[in-house]
Parts: structure tokens; C-alpha cells; sequence
């Protein structure tokens, strides 16, 4: 095999790129400008041009490259075709070919960014001694990835790891963001929990340190649970319940050997990773119950890891 590639983390904000060794060495990351302008047209030839720079740089020429790996936000089929990445700009588009067509005609695999998220874990990170892991990444939103038998699951559609749309509650009148009610990640993301300690500091008259706290964030929230406040106890009790019978469901399905929690709310540590796994034992089909829990060890740089891995 070549001794070099390149993983590419296309974000709505910014790209994060690295340099491999196929072996599994980071050597080198940056980022550069996401410019979803124009339909995101400029994103695929800014990274191409950002490459070749660092190839120049380090010395390396097209025949020294195993190729690249790239994640995107959005639904992937054939490690190659985006069906609507729209939080960069992007409708429907071929993206392996025209990125290969960019770069030396180099191999090019893509695949979604929470599922190289979830392979990054298993090959370097968190799930590191496991084969078969789910991780759920909890920020603004809650996504997720599936990694079967050390291959992603991409499904039939590309819509495979959608963990945040999975429904836990009948009676919901608010919307989620993909139009549906009830889903995950209308109480699971940080906003979600936001969105439930403000239902509760209405609804009752508990003492809390929350009350007059403006704005209210998750870190908040998780931070004052642990201090023992009985009223974001109860707040995450209701949150980590919902994730636990997601999982549940989840393991019925396709039976991991572990789930990895990352993105910003696990930083809350353990305190969250116990009381999602109590809550999970709870609402798994027994011979499931045995699945590992882990924080997620690699942060941002994890879908990096899992492009350049799933291209290899």
C-alpha cells in the first residue's frame, strides 16, 4: 500500500484536513474556510488546492498517496453520491469523482460525517478493542454513526446513524428540526435539554440554582446535577431516559458490542455515561444488555480518522 493519505472533515464552518500515514500516524492538520457560497461550488476545489500545498510542503508526490477520505455532512450512498448536504450549500452531487477529478484522479471514498466519526473511534479512539460500535454525538443536534463488523453502515438511502430523529415520545407538539415530533434530539442535544429544564421551571415551583440563570445552557444544567440541585437532577433523569431507550431500540437492531458518546454535552464525563448506560440496561433486550459505554477520545479530529480509515 502507498504510505500516505489524506482525510478531509467538510464542515459547515470550517474543513478540517489531515495527513496520514496508512498505518494510522497523524503527521499534520489544519483547517480551512468551508465557502458554502454559490451552492458550496468553491468547497471541493479550495480542498484540492489545500493538499497540494501541503503535498509541496512535506515533499510528497501523487504516487506516494493511497488517496482521500472525506466525510460530509449529509446522507452518502456508494461512498460516493450526497443527497442534500445542505449545511454546506450542496444539493444532490457526485462528489468522489469530481473531488478524484481535482486531485491527480487519486482514489476518492466519502462517507457521513458522524459515521467517519464513529469509525475514527473504533480505529483509534474510545471503542479502540471492539469491532462493532454505535456512537451518538450529542451538541446542538444528536447524530450518530453505525460501524458493523469494522465496515459503515450506510443503509439503503445513506440515512443510516440518524440516532437524533429516532421517535421516544408520543404527545409532543413542538416540530423538530426534520419536521417530525418527538424525535431524540428534541431532549437529548443541548438544546433539547435547555428546552426541557425550561418546560419543568414552568411547570413547578422546586427551588433550583437554574431559576434566573440567562441564558441557560446544557453545561449549566449538568453542572448543577452533579452538585445535587433535585431539579436538574430530575432534568437529566428525563434526558439520559430518552437517550437510554433510543439505545435500547438501537441494540435490538444491530446489536453493537459498545456505544461511544461524544460531541460537546459529553463533556459532562462519566456522570453522563452511567446514568445513559443505567438507563439503557433498563430498555435493552437482555442479551444486549452487556454492551461497553465509552466516552469519545479523539474530539474533532475523529472524523479525520474515520475518512482516511474508511478509505483505506
Amino acid at each position: 500500500m502507498r504510505p500516505y493519505a489524506f482525510g478531509v472533515d467538510i464542515g459547515g464552518t470550517t474543513v478540517k484536513i489531515g495527513l496520514f500515514r496508512t498505518e494510522g500516524e497523524l503527521l499534520e492538520k489544519w483547517e480551512i474556510p468551508t465557502r458554502r457560497e454559490a451552492a458550496g461550488e468553491h468547497i471541493l476545489p479550495d480542498v484540492a488546492t489545500s493538499l497540494k500545498s501541503c503535498m509541496k510542503k512535506q515533499g510528497l508526490s501523487p504516487d506516494m498517496l493511497a488517496g482521500v477520505g472525506m466525510a460530509v455532512p449529509g446522507p452518502v450512498r456508494g461512498g460516493s453520491f450526497v443527497e442534500r448536504g445542505v449545511n454546506i450549500g450542496w444539493g444532490n452531487k457526485e462528489v468522489a469523482e469530481e473531488m478524484s477529478s481535482l486531485f491527480f484522479d487519486l482514489p476518492v471514498r466519502v462517507c457521513n460525517d458522524a459515521n467517519a466519526a464513529a469509525l475514527g473511534e473504533l480505529w483509534r479512539g474510545g471503542a479502540s478493542k471492539h469491532n462493532s460500535v454505535v456512537m451518538v454525538t450529542i451538541g446542538t443536534a444528536v447524530g450518530g454513526g453505525v460501524v458493523l463488523d469494522g465496515k459503515i453502515l450506510e443503509g439503503a438511502f445513506g440515512a443510516a446513524g440518524e440516532i437524533g430523529h429516532i421517535p421516544v415520545k408520543e404527545g409532543e407538539e413542538e416540530c423538530c428540526g426534520c419536521g417530525k415530533k418527538g424525535c431524540l434530539e428534541q431532549y437529548a442535544s443541548a438544546t433539547g435539554i435547555v428546552r426541557v429544564a425550561g418546560q419543568l421551571l414552568q411547570q413547578t415551583d422546586t427551588p433550583s440554582v437554574l431559576r434566573g440563570q440567562d441564558p441557560l445552557t446544557a453545561k449549566d444544567i449538568y453542572e448543577a446535577a452533579k452538585a445535587g440541585d433535585h431539579l436538574a437532577e430530575e432534568i437529566v433523569d428525563i434526558v439520559t431516559r430518552m437517550l437510554g431507550k433510543a439505545l435500547g431500540a438501537i441494540s435490538c437492531v444491530v446489536d453493537p458490542e459498545a456505544f461511544v458518546l461524544g460531541g460537546g454535552t459529553s463533556r459532562a464525563g462519566d456522570y453522563l455515561l452511567e446514568r445513559v448506560r443505567h438507563s439503557f440496561q433498563t430498555y435493552a433486550f437482555p442479551p444486549s444488555r452487556n454492551a461497553e459505554f465509552y466516552l469519545a477520545e479523539l474530539g474533532n479530529d475523529a472524523g479525520i480518522y474515520g475518512a482516511v480509515k474508511m478509505l483505506l
